[in-house]
């Protein structure tokens, strides 16, 4: 959310601003830049021309001053603590110029400047000046209450040319008021002579100040900063002489009234700097651009996201080497698939994405998740303080075509809220390829030709109704969705057989109901619970063996192209859901959580197509699946939240269900259950206030999923069998960022892990029959580390990352005994991403961004089967590859509202990639993509 201060040039007390909503927005003060050179102004009253967004609608009278007085104590605006000399430009200088530029700034809930953009520009080097100077600015960040909230000022910069030395000079420190001994940092401080000329700068980050050049003579020493205090003292300036002074604040008895629109503390950084193992990703940027949620995850440290194809294709997500279910994930902490995307992370559209946590090994326990490798929650827009509507349009390559649309309405009044989305995805995916085909004498010979079935087809929308801000609700939603997918399947793991019809897809609806409330004494409420049902299908009834070119042979071909029978399967799951979460913060630095979480899963099928009736169909057996996840956490923040520590305990109890028919017999029940505990500790140490070190570790046991245990009755089989995985977490990392540098911004990460395994669950098998198995041990012990800077001015970002893994087989018996110490197979274990943004702002318009951007993607090769397994030169590999992008886009900004173009080349050099053996991603391919937003 977001704090703004509308204000224009006035007098230099604010004037009283009109309120509305029951919050405030905040009138900044300026800056009075030392050294003569350049200095700021004091914003003034609210501007007719930029209203305050949450000022009264049109034909209300705003609320009575005294509702104000009443209110305004509950809010604090930020308070700046290093103050920044802008340089005066050089040829502005040298022309004998001066300049007024007034900055929008954005400060977030640590006090940090994220953004200062422009919002009435002076050209001649003033604009990049004063941006370039307030980015470096540290504030105490503004409160509601004792807590920290982002908020957006308006800054005014004066730049004035160097006055003519003269005999006297004044310096001094400004103290905070009481017996305090720190300094005020970025306090006014202005010298008024008995002639009226004045002579004004502002402290550094000690408080300390120093004015030369000043006249002889008594003067009056006035120090102010806003929302702190004020002090005034009398004092004689001697010629060829430099006075000394010392000025205390006092606190006034009647501040200026604030005007705030808050959203709360910035969650991602909040998340980022926690004691949780997390890496948080923001989509802002990014939802302008063509990328989807799979290009976006790949990019990050220690993420493998492999693809069969192209836009639709099956997807195999990895984290440190663990895949699969192995990751959990979720849309706003509900289970993904139960939220409405069966159709797997990667094409959930990154347009309704506001940022996605990434949880490496160790996982909090409010997700009630039982991951190994951790889990992706993907959080969408939280913000329900205004109304807002956007939309999204994408063509490219191979008949790519993809749409979103997204809107929200709030009735402040009431609290009422109604939100709504929806999407449409489609890709003929008919990219060429180079493979052996053979002719009509059964002669093989290298050839390029199309895919010709392998099309993609999504789309769905969801419905959200609620409240929020009640006495009885901080928030209440209702949420229901409706999703479909088909998709042609071209051919099995290797492409070696095509098929030419046959098909599978997925509908899934569902509602879920969330609830959200403090219940008094620091005990807080978050409560979601839902039903999904899922509608699976599986067709191949074609009566032809298809060619690589196509053409279909109909002749001696029987019905079913991917078996000897034809198949027209259809399943259904029906789900319910819960997630309580309960936090009780006995004190500031001390909570507790409990989490409870259960799921129940039940499945059914039919083969429509089955050549016995009379014989039992596998799919109409009844399966069902109990998971029930505890957690409790307590977390405990000291030294001024320098050391943060969480330490929990988990619970895990499954039951599966099942019953199986044999000819002539009764079905037969095979159940099972599992009761497990498992144990965690995280911590983080701030070294300074750039850098931080965490470690954490969790005992962990996922427990199979459906889909694991029960297949997917088209491709991989059921195994009623599997055993739960345990496994023992670590992770070891330091992280720096440093932001407020006149070089500009870095950042850095290095993280080691390690996830010693037993009864490893991997989709094991070959071309034809799959299945899910316990890998009786395996051990990933790895490091990942990632790099990056931002110049001063965000005007050139550059950021790479590097994942190296050694993910090997630790069974000394069972089917795997054989390999002990081998690689584990068919997975990726060196891969690097690097990128480059390249940014120029008021290109055309005054708000307007231009942005080139480059990304690489470097994957070693890997083996597909196990390393000792014959010899050498005779082993399938799946090649090194190297893959660029090239993107360039251009968005324009009028107030709220922004339209922006992207236009996208992927793969550049036309390289040949692998995700699997035998089966090549898409060559060079083109991207436009044009979004709106209100």
């Amino acid at each position: 959310m977001n704090t703004e201060a509308p204000a224009r040039r006035g007098p230099s007390r604010p004037s009283r601003a009109r309120r509305g909503a029951g919050a405030a927005a905040l009138v900044a003060a300026g800056a009075l830049l030392a050294g003569g050179a350049a200095h700021a102004q004091d914003a003034g009253a609210a501007s007719p021309a930029e209203p305050p967004r949450d000022a009264a609608p049109d034909g209300d009278a705003p609320p009575a001053a005294a509702d104000e007085s009443r209110q305004a104590p509950e809010n604090h605006p930020p308070v700046l603590n290093a103050f920044v000399e802008a340089d005066y430009p050089a040829a502005a200088l040298a022309q004998g110029l001066e300049g007024t530029v007034v900055l929008r700034l954005s400060i977030e809930a640590d006090g940090r400047v994220s953004a200062a953009d422009v919002a009435q520009a002076a050209g001649h080097g003033f604009d990049e000046a004063a941006q370039a100077a307030a980015q470096r600015f540290l504030f105490s960040p503004a409160r509601r209450g004792d807590t920290p909230v982002a908020s957006r000022i308006l800054y005014t910069y004066e730049f004035h040319l160097p006055k003519a030395p003269v005999s006297g000079a004044l310096r001094g420190r400004v103290l905070l008021p009481g017996a305090s001994s720190r300094g005020v940092a970025g306090a006014e401080v202005l010298v008024r002579h008995q002639d009226g000329r004045a002579e004004r700068t502002r402290t550094d980050g000690e408080g300390r100040f120093q004015i030369e050049g000043l006249a002889p003579g008594p003067c009056v020493v006035i120090a102010e900063a806003s929302g702190v205090g004020r002090a005034e003292v009398e004092t004689e300036i001697a010629g060829a002489h430099v006075a000394e002074i010392a000025l205390r604040l006092v606190q006034s008895g009647e501040e200026a009234p604030i005007e705030v629109t808050v959203r709360g503390p910035s969650e991602a950084e909040r998340h980022r700097q926690s004691a949780e193992a997390v890496t948080v990703v923001e989509t802002d940027r990014i939802q302008r651009e063509t990328s989807d949620m799979g290009e976006v995850l790949a990019r990050t440290q220690g993420v493998s996201v492999r693809r069969e194809g192209g836009l639709g294709s099956a997807t195999r997500f990895s984290l440190n080497g663990l895949t699969g279910d192995q990751v959990r994930f979720f849309l706003d902490g509900v289970p993904l698939d139960l939220a409405g995307y069966p159709f797997g992370v990667s094409n959930v559209p990154v347009g309704l994405v506001e940022r996605v946590e990434i949880y490496s090994g160790v996982v909090p326990v409010r997700l009630g998740a039982d991951a190994l490798g951790g889990a992706v929650d993907l959080i969408t827009d939280q913000d329900l303080c205004e109304s807002r509507a956007g939309a999204s349009y994408e063509v490219g390559s191979f008949d790519t075509h993809r749409a979103a649309l997204a809107g929200s309405h709030l009735h402040r009044p009431s609290g009422l809220f109604a939100r709504a989305s929806g999407f449409f995805d489609y890709a003929k995916n008919d990219y060429p390829v180079e493979l052996e085909v053979e002719d009509e004498r059964g002669r093989f010979s290298p050839a390029r030709v199309y895919r010709f079935h392998d099309a993609y087809r999504s789309a769905g929308g969801h419905v959200e109704l609620g409240v929020v801000d009640r006495p009885w609700a901080r928030r209440l939603r209702l949420r229901a969705f409706v999703t479909d997918y088909d998709k042609e399947y071209q051919h099995k793991l290797v492409m070696r057989v095509p098929y030419g019809g046959v098909t599978y897809g997925e509908t899934s609806a569902g509602v879920n109901l969330r609830y959200e409330q403090p219940l008094g004494r620091g005990v807080s409420l978050d409560a979601v619970g839902g039903y999904a049902y899922v509608r699976g299908r599986f067709l191949d009834v074609a009566t032809c063996d298809y060619d690589w070119m196509g053409r279909c042979d109909p002749e001696g071909s029987e019905p079913g192209e991917t078996d000897a029978v034809p198949h027209d399967q259809v399943f259904s799951d029906h789900s319910a859901f819960a997630r309580l979460n309960v936090e009780w913060r006995i004190q500031p630095s001390h909570a507790v959580r409990l989490a409870i979480a259960p799921t129940y899963v039940t499945r059914t099928g039919d083969e429509r197509l089955q050549r016995d009736a009379d014989s039992p169909d596998p799919l109409a057996d009844r399966r069902s699946v109990l998971a029930l996840v505890n957690g409790l956490e307590y977390d405990l923040d000291l030294f001024e939240d320098r050391l943060e520590h969480l330490l929990f305990v988990k619970q895990y109890v499954q039951r599966v269900a099942s019953e199986s028919s044999a000819a002539g017999e009764p079905p037969r029940d095979r159940d099972g259950s599992t009761h497990r505990f498992g144990i965690g500790d995280a911590l983080r140490y701030r070294f300074t206030p750039w850098l931080y070190g965490k470690a954490s570790y969790e005992w962990a046991t996922r427990l199979p999923s459906p889909d694991e245990v029960f297949g997917d009755n088209t491709f991989i089989a059921a195994n009623l069998g599997l055993d739960p995985e345990i496994s023992h977490n670590v992770n070891l990392g330091l992280t720096l960022d440093v932001r407020a540098t006149p070089a500009g911004a870095f950042r850095a990460m290095g993280n080691g892990f390690l996830r010693a395994a037993d009864r490893l669950i991997v989709l094991l098998g070959n071309d034809r029959d799959q299945s899910y198995e316990n890998v009786h041990g395996a051990r990933s012990l790895g490091v990942e580390g990632s790099a990056g800077w931002t110049s001063p001015g965000e005007h050139l970002a550059l950021d790479g990352n590097v994942t190296y893994l050694d993910f090997r087989n630790t069974s000394s018996e069972g089917a795997f005994g054989a390999f002990e110490g081998d690689r584990i197979p068919n997975r990726p274990y060196l891969f690097a991403n690097g990128s480059a943004r390249l940014l120029f702002r008021r290109v055309f318009a005054a708000e307007d961004e231009v942005a080139l951007t480059w990304n690489s993607r470097y994957v070693h090769e890997y083996f597909r089967t196990w390393e000792s397994l014959g010899r050498r030169d005779s082993k399938q590999v799946i090649p090194s590859q190297l893959v660029h992008s090239a993107g360039l886009g251009y968005v324009v900004r009028r107030g709220r509202a922004s339209l922006s173009t992207s236009l996208e080349m992927q793969n550049l050099t036309d390289e040949r990639v692998f995700d699997f053996f035998g089966t090549p991603r898409p060559g060079r391919s083109f991207y436009v993509k044009t979004t709106a937003e209100l």
